[in-house]
């Protein structure tokens, strides 16, 4: 598919597909449960109440405080939403409920969104003595996003209702079942390097080679064989064969690969297919930029907006934000930086991994003489004439942010690095930055936060310098003062219970955090104090935002001139073996990805773990030049593109059965259609074997682990973006399109 065809197919109406296939239902039609936690067993979730009917647990059952005064049934709710429902499918519900006064209330089955097709709307007269009611209806509607609720807006007194035992049973499909996993011939749905590996995986139940043909555009036979056998893969529960015409080197478009009655989607062949996705994947943060209007000539009309949260109604802004109360009594001026994800946060520990991520990535391809990457000019962003490489000036805008969430001198506990800064509660979805009425809050500084400022800032001070000496000794500044605080307060962790209005990202390691920090200290100043915190090393676990340990080694391996000769060749062994334990991953599965998890339970970002490792064969492939490291990231890029046990493609815009509505309040086109799917170039989340969102709960129960994605904006735990798994993308996609 052409740059211009993919860039069209994002901004295309996307077709609102419920995920359920038709069958005719069973001569026994089974009761499939339909709500999660019915029984309030294991609290509130994923129920949900409206902001004038607080509601808790009690005694095992979900009440809820209804106020007088209201005038609509739907302006007092307590509800559950994404509940699959199918057409011409009866519902039934159960519950028990009572009212500490005589009232009615009424019990909808609906689609949560528009058109809102309801299957039933019935009124229930309550007492204070529980009882029990069914209420049954013909769903009309097939849809992912249906909303069971209970309505009792309008009363005229005040009174408490109890929910107890609800159940909603009914639908053809079993939860977890009537999914569709594409073609089970899965390629590369964007395209291969044509001087590159060339390989297809083939779920086939065959114990014997099967034989496979290359078709052109044409349907003209261009190539065939036969498959090896590579047998049952764990993670999927195919047994697979893999097809290889990596011998086959003619470019063009539109080719598939045929097994049996069978095909591929289509893909390219290319001398250079990575050069597109590589600008695609840093063009990812312009749009995620906060505090800035988005400008229609740089990201085009679909993706304009006004800046969001600078203090324009009904923002509250971010340009004069108090602490939480009870953490602080001042107030910062913390505007700019990336939106991290699908919420309006913004994060230091995972924004600085992606900036620390893009300085690696200019750092990288400035060694190599990448001079494509490190232009300026490559990106459509405000600073692209500056005599700056884009790719600096993009991690720009987040270090200033960076630099803005420091605890002011005079504090307690100057030269930290709050943690986060976001919303007092969740905002709906759609709701673009400039629309957000939320009051914001920082959040209490953390050891980890300070250290990844450390971090970035060290690594800001050195490859900054040849273009701003005095943003760069800023930078340093902020890095070594950091140090000190973080030195002095070792301990101050971000709790896993801070997940209100804005992810948690707890955090209670932070060794690794203080070895990283260290290292690139010491690799911008030579100052040997620093040398004797460095002792993190990469493992097989690879790294993250939270798990910083390996980022140790790659910096030594990037610059081993700067490090003592044994910690460089340490480093270099370590990084070389991980490596190897990488393709060995990659070999064992019947779909190439490095990540293997030893549990076999895919986590949630697994695609960023994917790419991550990547990074690491990457740079392996750079202290060798072995060709079986950089084979094994272009075929990495096969799994993120669509060779995979789903057929899909994680990339958004790149293949025919690509995610398009990953998990995002601007980035909302399933929702409201006057909205733009995410930007080409936006990485998927992937397969999360927790199931930690209700519509993963409800759409993927008994999934194989590597098939536990879905692609819906409700998904978050499987389908969200962020901005440190982009980072990790386009790293990768810099390093395939270098020549």
């Amino acid at each position: 598919m052409s740059r211009k065809a993919r860039l069209c197919a994002v901004a295309l109406p996307a077709v609102l597909i419920a995920g359920l296939v038709a069958t005719e239902a069973p001569a026994e039609t089974t009761a499939y449960e339909r709500v999660l936690n019915g029984g309030f067993d294991n609290g509130k979730s994923p129920w949900w109440s409206s902001a004038n009917t607080p509601s808790r647990v009690e005694d095992g059952r979900l009440c809820g405080a209804v106020p007088a005064g209201t005038t609509h049934a739907w302006d007092s709710m307590i509800a559950q939403d994404n509940i699959p429902l199918e057409a011409d499918q009866p519902y039934t519900l159960r519950f028990t409920a009572s009212a500490t006064v005589a009232t009615s209330v009424r019990a909808v089955l609906q689609l949560g969104v528009a058109p809102r097709t309801t299957t039933f709307n019935k009124t229930i007269t309550l007492t204070p003595t529980p009882q029990t009611f069914t209420v049954t209806g013909l769903s009309k509607a097939s849809d992912l996003h249906g909303q069971l609720s209970f309505q009792q807006g309008g009363a005229t007194q005040a009174f408490t209702l109890c929910l107890d035992d609800v159940s909603l049973t009914g639908g053809a499909v079993p939860p977890g079942g009537g999914r569709d996993f594409g073609s089970p011939v899965r390629t590369n749905q964007y395209g291969y390097e044509s001087e590159g590996p060339k390989r297809a995986s083939v779920a086939d139940d065959s114990t014997d080679p099967v034989p496979w043909q290359l078709v052109d555009a044409s349907g003209g036979v261009v190539r065939e064989g036969r498959t090896e056998v590579l047998g049952d893969d764990q993670g999927s529960g195919d047994h697979v064969h893999l097809a290889d015409f990596s011998s086959f080197h003619q470019t063009g478009s539109g080719y598939k690969l045929v097994v049996g009655s069978r095909s591929s989607q289509p893909f390219d062949i290319a001398d250079n297919p990575y050069a597109a996705l590589r600008e695609d994947a840093l063009a990812y943060f312009y749009p995620a930029r906060s505090g800035t209007p988005i400008e229609a000539g740089l990201a085009g009309d679909a993706y304009a907006r006004p800046a969001g949260h600078l203090g324009v109604a009904p923002n509250k802004g971010d340009t004069d934000v108090p602490c939480e109360p009870g953490t602080c009594d001042y107030s910062l001026d913390v505007r700019g930086g990336w939106y991290d994800a699908g919420d309006q946060g913004k994060y230091v520990v995972n924004g600085a991994l992606a900036a620390w991520q893009l300085m690696d990535t200019y750092e990288r391809a400035r060694g190599h003489g990448d001079k494509a990457a490190t232009q300026d000019g490559l990106l459509s962003i405000p600073e692209n004439d500056n005599r700056v490489p884009d790719v600096l000036d993009e991690a720009r805008w987040e270090l200033e942010f960076l630099l803005r969430m420091r605890v002011p001198s005079g504090q307690p506990l100057a030269g930290m690095a709050h943690h986060k800064i976001h919303d007092a509660a969740w905002t709906a979805l759609p709701t673009l930055p400039h629309q957000d009425p939320q009051p914001r809050y920082l959040h209490a500084p953390s050891t980890a936060a300070t250290l990844n400022l450390a971090a970035a800032g060290a690594r800001c001070a050195r490859v900054w310098k040849a273009y701003d000496k005095d943003f760069a000794a800023r930078c340093l500044t902020a890095a070594r003062t950091a140090w000190q605080a973080a030195l002095a307060h070792p301990d101050r962790y971000a709790p896993d219970s801070d997940s209100v209005g804005g992810g948690a990202y707890d955090d209670t390691r932070v060794s690794d955090e203080f070895s990283w920090a260290a290292t690139e200290l010491y690799a911008t100043t030579g100052d040997r104090r620093y040398l004797r915190h460095i002792d993190a090393k990469l493992t097989t676990e690879g790294f993250s935002w939270r798990d910083t340990d390996g980022l140790t080694d790659l910096t030594i391996a990037r610059l081993p001139h700067r490090f003592p000769d044994l910690m460089a060749t340490g480093a270099r062994k370590r990084v070389t073996s991980v490596a190897d334990a990488f393709l060995r991953n990659q070999d064992a599965q019947g779909y190439p990805n490095p990540y293997l998890p030893a549990d076999g339970k895919y986590v949630w970002g697994s695609n960023s773990a994917s790419a991550n490792n990547a990074v690491v064969l990457a740079t392996a492939y750079d202290l060798t030049h072995r060709s079986r490291y950089r084979d094994a990231v272009l075929e990495t890029l096969d799994y993120l593109l669509g060779r995979n046990a789903l057929d899909q493609s994680f990339v958004t815009g790149y293949g025919e059965r690509a995610s398009h509505n990953q998990h995002s309040r601007w980035w909302a086109h399933q929702l409201n259609p006057a909205l733009p799917n995410p930007p080409a170039g936006s990485l998927a989340g992937g397969p999360n074997s927790a199931l930690q969102d209700p519509v993963a709960q409800q759409n993927l129960p008994g999934c194989k682990p590597a098939t536990c994605y879905i692609d819906d904006i409700f998904s978050y735990s499987t389908n969200e973006v962020a901005v440190n798994w982009n980072s990790a993308l386009a790293w990768v996609a810099t390093f395939a399109a270098a020549r």
